[in-house]
């Protein structure tokens, strides 16, 4: 790059000359950008930073309504739910080093593949049954409105399960 370009990169962004749209600059996300996306909703680089319970949590207390006991409640389901998944991904870790140490032996050990499957299957029930559980949980917390919205977020994958 030209070290005049350089220089009028620098000029511009400390001008504010691309700060016009969305109070953001061209370049770096200001505190208070937000950027809008097809469904609606804004979304700040702060929340994209924090994924798991604080951007879907955001999003069903302001497309359910809910209040602020449900949102406790909300969060505390979700929480839970996203420990039982990371639990998983480390099993499945575990599962693929068990697979990758069979392999790399001399000898074929079976018994090293049999027991990464099993706790593959272990893991996925274990999986099932927290989903189970927080979907349970959710549907004793909603009321008849707050579920038929949320079964249409869940059908059109605005939610994913």
């Amino acid at each position: 790059m030209h070290p005049r370009i350089i220089y009028w990169w620098g000029y511009a962004r400390r001008r504010g000359e691309w700060d016009g749209w969305a109070g953001c600059s061209a370049f770096a996300a200001a505190p208070g950008c937000y950027r809008l996306y097809a469904s609606g909703i804004r979304y700040s680089d702060s929340d994209r930073a924090a994924f798991g319970v604080r951007r879907p949590l955001r999003l069903l207390a302001y497309k359910l309504d809910l209040d602020p006991n449900q949102v406790s409640e909300l969060a505390r389901i979700l929480s839970e739910l996203k420990t039982e998944r990371a639990q998983a991904e480390v099993d499945e870790r575990r599962t693929v080093a068990a697979f990758a140490d069979a392999l790399a032996a001399a000898t074929f050990d079976e018994e090293k593949v049999r027991e990464g499957a099993a706790l593959r299957v272990r893991s996925t029930e274990r999986l099932q049954d927290a989903v189970v559980k927080a979907l349970r949980q959710i549907h004793a917390l909603l009321d008849a409105e707050q579920r038929a919205k949320l079964a249409y977020l869940i059908r059109t994958g605005t939610i994913l399960l």
